[in-house]
């Protein structure tokens, strides 16, 4: 059921309601319309270990909670944590947990907790993986204590663990998170976070349902970020999709839904007239980066010159003049893997690519030795953020002598075929274009076009093993200058491999009805600390 059906059938029985007069039994209402917020794409997957879109990390906020947390300014303070020691040489952290956590079945977080959630998140994500390779031991101190002692120098611990997006590593109980392999769904949800998912409600792909947990006890601090108190206002909460960009702007401003993960682009110049409407300010690692995953394990992408050729043809100028944004909310031109304005930013190694053109990439190609091998771009359609790119991508792929096979399909449906190992011909794909936020891409050991690199787990099996040395390198630096230093040279070697070729930086705002008071703008929805004004 798609949501337009929903309000359709909401002002029939309005309709119908009205005429039949007094004739009608009075309905008791509920005590508080739920706050409705409308997802980019549909939830599909519940797991934030084994699922990478935006939808399922949005959904884990809400049900699950993490050790520490970034707050607006991108300090870590913690969360379930009371507080952390370090020892003087730096190899042994020693964690205490804040008390009076508790699960979603009532039962206490324990450090033994901590450690299985730990470990099966390092069993998965790119930085944890890292994590979990220089560390000696985890183990659990007692009910409320637990200790990571290094095998050597990592100089990340604290940013690792208070990584804000994809993957997250939340806490979940042992007896889930031991015995379920990192590849592996979770068969249950039960988490410690400020809502509680009601699954009899959920309709993959439609609407998922949330209830305030009232056995959670937030943090003392103002809410900043994903840090402080997750003090949850409303009783109930709906994530609910709607494909249709119009019907989204309209579901909005007639107050059928109250927030929008990403306002239409191309209605944003209407909402941002409506007084009744909040748009929010997204900028720097809260921006946006288009990019093209490129498969490197099968022809033709698994030749460099091939790759190269098509990184000539994008013109971010017109991927992102695709989106039609205003000035400001987008960036002319950026090949920084980590994004323009992160911590660390370098555009080290892209003096070729600042003028592309089709000509030069007609001719790199032809150079390339590709032979036509079929190219199959999963065009995920229903994504306002993906489509129009996907769109100007193909038509350069074409003018340059590619071979596109451009298959039409939904966000889920891509997401699939992506984990595909197969050639081309058994339902295996050349390319899918993706967005990232800078909470994604800002730190190269969780970049996903730079931190899987060799690892065989990234879904566009890319190595460059002159890069492996680098990462280890800022892996053990902990000096932020030196850093920098390193990461201008890691940009340098991922741009001339074509990792993971960029389309362009932008800004895509949330918007919500102004009627809403303490909303979190931080570059995706949270939504504790939000109440609706008084009428």
């Amino acid at each position: 059921m798609q949501l337009r059906n929903w309000l359709r059938r909401t002002v029939l029985a309005s309709a119908l309601l009205a005429a039949a007069g007094a004739a009608a039994p009075v309905i008791a209402q509920p005590a508080e319309k739920p706050l409705r917020l409308v997802i980019n794409v549909g939830l599909q997957v519940l797991d934030p270990i084994v699922g990478t879109s935006f939808v399922t990390r949005n959904f884990a906020y809400m049900v699950f909670d993490t050790l520490v947390a970034m707050d607006s300014k991108g300090d870590i303070k913690p969360q379930m944590l009371e507080g952390w020691q370090v020892s003087d040489d730096g190899l042994t952290y020693t964690f205490t947990l804040r008390p009076g956590l508790e699960w979603h079945d009532g039962k206490p977080v324990t450090a033994e907790d901590c450690v299985a959630s730990i470990k099966r998140w390092g069993g998965r994500d790119s930085t944890g993986r890292r994590l979990m390779a220089a560390t000696k031991e985890l183990r659990a101190e007692g009910e409320n204590r637990f200790v990571l002692q290094l095998a050597r120098p990592f100089g990340g611990v604290i940013d690792a663990l208070a990584k804000p997006s994809v993957h997250v590593p939340f806490m979940m109980p042992a007896r889930i998170a031991g015995s379920t392999p990192p590849t592996e769904a979770v068969k249950e949800i039960v988490g410690s976070g400020p809502f509680l998912f009601v699954k009899d409600e959920w309709v993959p792909g439609e609407k998922a349902i949330f209830r305030r947990n009232p056995r959670y006890q937030p943090r003392s601090e103002p809410a900043d970020g994903l840090a402080g108190g997750k003090v949850v206002h409303i009783e109930r909460a709906e994530f609910v999709n709607i494909n249709d960009p119009a019907t989204r702007a309209a579901a909005l401003q007639n107050g059928e839904v109250d927030y929008l993960e990403y306002a239409p682009l191309d209605f944003l110049p209407v909402l941002s007239r409506d007084r009744k409407l909040t748009i929010a300010k997204p900028g720097g690692i809260a921006q946006i980066m288009g990019g093209l995953a490129l498969n490197h394990a099968q022809p033709p992408f698994n030749n460099l010159k091939v790759r190269q050729a098509l990184q000539m043809a994008l013109d971010q100028s017109e991927t992102v003049a695709v989106h039609g944004l205003p000035d400001g909310m987008f960036m002319p031109i950026c090949q920084s893997m980590t994004m323009c304005g992160t911590r660390y930013s370098s555009e080290a190694g892209s003096e070729g690519l600042r003028q592309p053109s089709i000509e030069r990439a007609k001719q790199m190609l032809k150079e390339s030795g590709y032979r036509n091998e079929r190219v199959v771009l999963l065009h995920p359609a229903d994504s306002a953020l993906i489509n129009p790119m996907a769109m100007v991508v193909a038509d350069r792929m074409k003018q340059i002598g590619l071979n596109v096979d451009q298959q039409t399909l939904d966000w889920a449906t891509a997401a699939q075929r992506w984990l595909s190992r197969e050639p081309v011909e058994k339902g295996g794909w050349s390319a899918v274009p993706v967005v990232y936020t800078g909470f994604d891409l800002s730190d190269p050991l969780s970049n996903l076009g730079i931190g899987y690199n060799c690892t065989g787990t990234a879904p566009w099996l890319y190595c460059d093993e002159q890069l492996t040395p680098l990462l280890q390198q800022f892996e053990a630096e902990a000096d932020l200058g030196k850093r920098r230093q390193i990461m201008a040279e890691i940009n340098r070697h991922a741009l001339a491999n074509v990792n993971f070729p960029l389309t362009g930086q932008f800004s895509s705002p949330a918007v919500w009805r102004s009627e809403l008071q303490g909303v979190i703008d931080f570059g995706f929805p949270v939504l504790w600390n939000i109440r609706r004004a008084a009428r």
